[in-house]
């Protein structure tokens, strides 16, 4: 039974009141991050053309997620191509670009308060639903689960309709009170966010793919960026199932103001470190120069998530040359670990 406007409290997140396996893993991935500094530094124009590869992949991962999907050409041409949408499906696609694109170009303009977060949602909406304005919803929503016999199970209740306003605003004040206060591990603030964000659900549709362009939000306002290189919402779609099932443990008991966040953390961080992992080891051979140059151009194509083209992986590997990027891509396409994709100077390569 609700209580009336959740009570959100995110003081058990300063860092004395923590347990060491989320201290730990936070530590990790702040060392994994200054490493990634450093290394963009050293390689700016590989992580120029990283970008627009996690742009892609992104854009991607977090529309398939929600069941929504088109081809790989249309949706380089959507992202990177600016084309216009030709059905609703590509409309959804096309204006979670939009928001992305907002987020990594001025995120610093922008925070977790309700006029950011219903406009994110209207520009998100605008091109599939003519005239969205950000409103929250109107009508209660429920979250249901289909069942294999075809039965549809309700998982979760959001906050009714009537409630929502008054519970995002008590959300937005709760989180700028723990963003305001020194002690609170910042980090570890975004997934308790995002989790209570989710569970008020305050929109019609597109809670959960307008969730993760919040995550992002956050965390590059937090200095994490590994996101803008290696997809975030591409990890997440990688371990779909242990996101749903953190989600599914951590609401447990929200309504009655006793949430289990600890799941969804865990989960969070998990994703994060994967992510500063993949750059990680991503730059290690470059920087290192442990790595021939044929195992590095394969191990390119073969760990991305989207076809690359010769020119994008030169853009990797910048100390590579074009002939032997050609060579080595030419070897492996016989030797059937990667499949070509268009022909002449539109060819992209894909692992089989």
């Amino acid at each position: 039974m609700r209580l009336g406007v959740h009570v959100f409290d995110y003081s058990f997140l300063k860092d004395y009141l923590l347990p060491a396996q989320l201290v730990t893993l936070a530590a990790n991935i702040a060392a994994l991050r200054t490493m990634s500094a450093v290394r963009k530094a050293a390689h700016p124009a590989a992580f120029r053309q990283l970008e627009t590869l996690a742009k892609i992949e992104s854009v991607k991962a977090s529309n398939a997620i929600e069941g929504i999907v088109t081809t790989d050409e249309r949706l380089r041409a959507l992202v990177v191509g600016g084309v216009a949408p030709r059905n609703h499906g590509e409309a959804e696609i096309a204006g979670y670009r939009d928001v992305l694109e907002e987020i990594h170009a001025n995120a610093a303009a922008h925070d977790f308060r309700e006029s950011d977060i219903r406009a994110f949602h209207a520009r998100m909406m605008r091109l599939a639903e003519p005239g969205a304005d950000g409103s929250y919803k109107t009508d209660d929503n429920v979250i249901a689960e289909r069942m294999p016999d075809g039965r549809r199970v309700v998982r979760f209740r959001p906050t009714s309709a009537a409630e929502t306003p008054e519970t995002m605003r008590q959300l937005v004040l709760a989180y700028e009170e723990a963003r305001d206060d020194a002690g609170v591990n910042k980090l570890l603030l975004i997934p308790c966010v995002i989790l209570d964000f989710l569970c008020v659900h305050p929109f019609r549709d597109g809670n959960g793919r307008l969730s993760r362009l919040l995550t992002l939000l956050l965390l590059y306002r937090n200095g994490f960026d590994a996101g803008k290189y290696v997809s975030f919402e591409g990890a997440v779609n990688a371990r779909k199932a242990e996101y749903y099932e953190a989600l599914r443990v951590s609401s447990a008991g929200w309504a009655d103001n006793a949430p289990r966040y600890f799941p969804f953390l865990v989960d969070f961080l998990t994703t994060l470190y994967a992510c500063y992992h993949e750059l990680d080891r991503r730059f290690a051979s470059v920087e290192a120069g442990r790595v021939t140059k044929k195992a590095r151009i394969e191990k390119t194509v073969l760990d991305s998530f989207t076809p690359l083209s010769k020119a994008e992986i030169c853009g990797i590997l910048p100390d590579v040359s074009p002939t032997t990027v050609e060579a080595v891509l030419g070897n492996m396409v016989r030797d059937g670990r990667i499949r070509r994709i268009g022909a002449g100077r539109a060819s992209r390569y894909l692992r089989s």
